[in-house]
Order: C-alpha cells, then structure tokens, then sequence
C-alpha cells in the first residue's frame, strides 16, 4: 500500500463508481489517456500530470489483488474506524493529526498489520511507484507478437551507488536508534505499538556519506531501454505489465512494475474482430453473377477462394485458421465479405450488352409486392 491511497479517490479520477467492472473502468481509462497524453498535448504539462493521475488510478484498479487492498484502506479510513485509537486525530478521508496517522495504528495492531502487507523492520519499506509508457505496434506485430525495446522516463536505480544512497566504497549502517529493527515501540494509553523508526525511516539502516550523484535516495531521474515482449494476438488498447521494472522502492521496498500501453496502427486491408479477422473483396457484378476463382490475401501470403455462381452482395465467407492466434485454443478465423462493386459510369459496349441481357431477363424479381390501386 502507498501512503497517499488515503488521500487519493481513484474511482473519482476514473469517473467510474466503486462497483464500477473492469470493462468499464477500462473504457474510462482509455478515453481520459487520449484526451490528456502528452504526445496529443505537447508542452501541456497540466494535462501531462492529469495522464499520470489516471495511469496511477487505473494501474491499481485494474489489478484485482491492488483493487481490493485499495478498497479495504478507503472503507477503513471513510468509516472513521481509526478515531477510537488515543493521539489519533483528523477525519475520514482527510489527513492524520497529532504524531500517529493510519498506517502507524494498524502496523502495530495484530492482524491489521497484515492489511498494508507489513510488519516490524518492513514497516518503512516502501514499494516503488508503478510507471506507464505506450508502445506503438504495426497491425502485423500485434497478431504475430514481438519484442521490442521502449524508452521509459522515470526515477531508476542510481549508476553511481547502484541504488544503495551511500557513496561508493561506503555502506549504510545499522541505525542506532532502533538498532537494525526499523522500529521503535511507542506507548499511548492502555495500548502500545509499533512504528518506523524516526531516525532511519523504517529502514534500519544509516547513510553517513550520501551517494553525491542521488543524495542517498539510491534514485535519479533518467531514461532508459527495457525490452518488452508482446504475445501474439495483442489487441488495441491492450496493457502490458512488467514487474519490477518501474520505479525503485524506498529502505528495501520493491520496485513498482511498468505498465505498457499498446496501439495498433490500422491496416488498410484487414480489421480485427476479436480473433477473427475481417476483409472485404470487391467483385465485378460479372464475377459475382458467373463465379470466379480468386486470390485472397491473408496474413501469411495469398490463397484462391472459389466464388460461386450467384453470389449475392454481403455473402461471408470463411477462411479458417487464417485470423488472430489466440492465447488458448486455435487461431480465429478469416472472414471475407463479398461486396459488389456496381460501375458508376459504363461505356457505350457496356450499355449495349447490359440493355441487352435486360431484355432477355423475364422474370419479375418484385412479384411478391402487394399492389394496391
């Protein structure tokens, strides 16, 4: 858990309600990321701080385990559950008054430990934060899958210290404050628990010689390449999460994961329809009217589909295995349309032979119209 769940109504950036499914919370999701991306925003950076906002929101509701921990702290702090511990100020929803807040409480009640993940010289570890990029891929490269390098932004462990926070040829120490343990024992009233430690922030450990490059932090803002694979079959507005390849965690904590965002460019043949594939084929209303043998094109070179005689505008044909591989189970399908194309324009032969085949059509393709005088 992060501290600033307490303060943070992700449903409300969402603009979804907390019963609200997955699909919906990510319909909202992907139409607040294309309003406020920084590539449709250049410079923007109120609107690029609005994107980290609901990247944030959506990186922890969509993940069901983080969704639920998220939930059990928002019940917890809107019930003003935390007001019957002495030295507890504040109320639900808002910040923490006096020297306890929520976290502090719970981490040394028993079981209610158990609900930030954390106990004894964990308590000042901290879990890196999540970070989010978006990877472009071609129609090809989504049904066939690839790995591909993506640029990520963001804190990375430091070169220099190598993520530690003391300078090289140097360690941290054990603080002597809590002696390594991380916290300290507080008594309030009748009740006495646990908290992190004040002098090494839960951490148990000491820095005399801060890293000069990161000031101890063991972080520094940064580019860097991390090569994502992407499976077969990924569609639009897909994600991708890589654990432990986002920001670096705080006194020992793990790093947060990095969430790929994936855009399929459109093909100008073929449209994605779940794992079917749809194409359309125009034909000629002689090709249609007589029948033809033709070659399709498909994902994986061109095949020849036999054209029936008579075959009407908007008859679908399928191409088995020819679509999208699935991740269980066979590929889908491709699903051609028949589409035919009536010239705007003939020639004066074209006329000719069209007046002629008229006349010697002679059966009343309207004959089961009612006509009424």
């Amino acid at each position: 858990m992060n501290r600033d769940w307490v303060d943070k109504d992700f449903y409300q950036t969402l603009g979804v309600g907390k019963s609200s499914p997955p699909e919906e919370i990510k319909r909202a999701y992907r139409k607040l990321a294309r309003l406020h991306h920084p590539d449709a925003n250049p410079g923007d950076q109120t609107k690029a701080e609005k994107f980290k906002e609901v990247s944030e929101a959506y990186s922890v509701l969509s993940d069901p385990e983080r969704r639920k921990e998220y939930d059990d702290v928002r019940r917890l702090v809107e019930s003003g559950g935390y007001r019957h511990f002495p030295g507890a100020g504040g109320g639900p929803g808002g910040s923490f008054g006096g020297q306890v807040n929520l976290e502090d409480l719970l981490g040394g009640m028993g079981g209610f430990g158990d609900l930030f993940g954390r106990s004894g010289r964990q308590a000042g570890a901290r879990r890196g934060a999540d970070l989010t990029a978006v990877l472009r891929l071609t129609f090809e490269e989504s049904i066939e899958g690839v790995t591909k390098p993506i640029e990520v932004k963001g804190p990375a462990p430091c070169r220099d210290c190598r993520g530690v926070g003391a300078r090289a040829g140097t360690h941290p120490e054990t603080c002597p404050t809590c002696s390594g343990q991380g916290t300290t024992v507080q008594n309030q009233g009748f009740f006495s628990f646990s908290r992190p430690c004040p002098h090494c922030q839960g951490s148990g450990t000491t820095i005399k010689d801060l890293c000069p490059g990161c000031r101890g932090t063991g972080a520094r803002h940064r580019s860097r390449q991390v090569r994502v694979r992407i499976p077969p079959g990924v569609k639009d507005g897909g994600r991708i999460r890589i654990r432990g390849k986002g920001a670096p965690g705080r006194s020992g904590g793990p790093a947060g994961d990095l969430v790929v965002g994936v855009e399929v460019e459109r093909h100008p043949l073929f449209e994605r329809n779940g794992k079917h594939l749809n194409l359309v084929l125009p034909l000629t209303y002689a090709e249609a009217a007589l029948g033809a043998t033709l070659e399709v094109p498909t994902l994986n070179g061109s095949v020849k589909l036999r054209i029936p005689p008579g075959t009407p505008n908007g008859k679908t044909f399928r191409l088995r295995g020819r679509g999208a591989p699935a991740r269980k189970g066979k590929a889908g399908d491709l699903l051609v349309e028949a589409r035919v194309e009536i010239p705007r324009r003939v020639s004066k032969q074209q006329r000719r032979l069209l007046e002629d085949l008229a006349a010697l059509d002679r059966e009343d393709i309207r004959s089961h119209f009612e006509v009424t005088a």
